[in-house]
């Protein structure tokens, strides 16, 4: 252990951090009488959850929108497409809906300016993307449906 510095001594030169560290420290501050130092790092940004999630929803509505399509082409010859189409259709009118709210909670987030130590979000174009996949999957979910309710009202 290393002895007490008498009280009107200078304090010792803090060692800066190894150069192996994972960031390199936006400042270092010594701090008096001690042999500390407060190290202020620079934070990352991450990419938006909301963001990401709006994608994956708006992805899944548009895969679910081709099963309304191809449920309710398939069967409306027989009687039963509109209704096994509308049943996947409620699954991608959810879907799609998540994708636009999702990502539109994401742009404001990311839009949100945070002072340096808070978290910033990145991933505009992946909010703006979960959006545009949303709103498409309930486009081609509402036009699947509509077609095969024609197809089934015409036989």
């Amino acid at each position: 252990m290393a002895a007490a510095e008498p009280p009107g001594a200078p304090p010792r030169p803090v060692p800066p951090p190894p150069r192996e560290a994972w960031a390199r420290p936006r400042k270092v501050e010594a701090v008096p009488g001690t042999s500390f130092a407060l190290v202020h790092l620079d934070v990352p940004p991450v990419t938006s959850g909301l963001a990401v999630g709006a994608l994956v929803a708006g992805i899944v509505s548009i895969l679910v929108s081709f099963v309304v399509g191809c449920f309710g082409l398939a069967g409306a010859q027989d009687g039963w497409g509109v209704w096994v189409g509308g049943a996947f259709a409620l699954v991608a009118a959810v879907t799609g809906g998540a994708g636009v709210v999702l990502g539109w909670l994401g742009m404001r987030q990311i839009r949100q300016v945070a002072p340096p130590p808070a978290i910033r979000f990145t991933g505009r174009g992946v909010a703006i993307s979960g959006i545009a996949c949303g709103a498409t999957g309930l486009g081609l979910t509402v036009l699947g449906l509509a077609m095969a309710a024609l197809i089934q009202a015409a036989s």
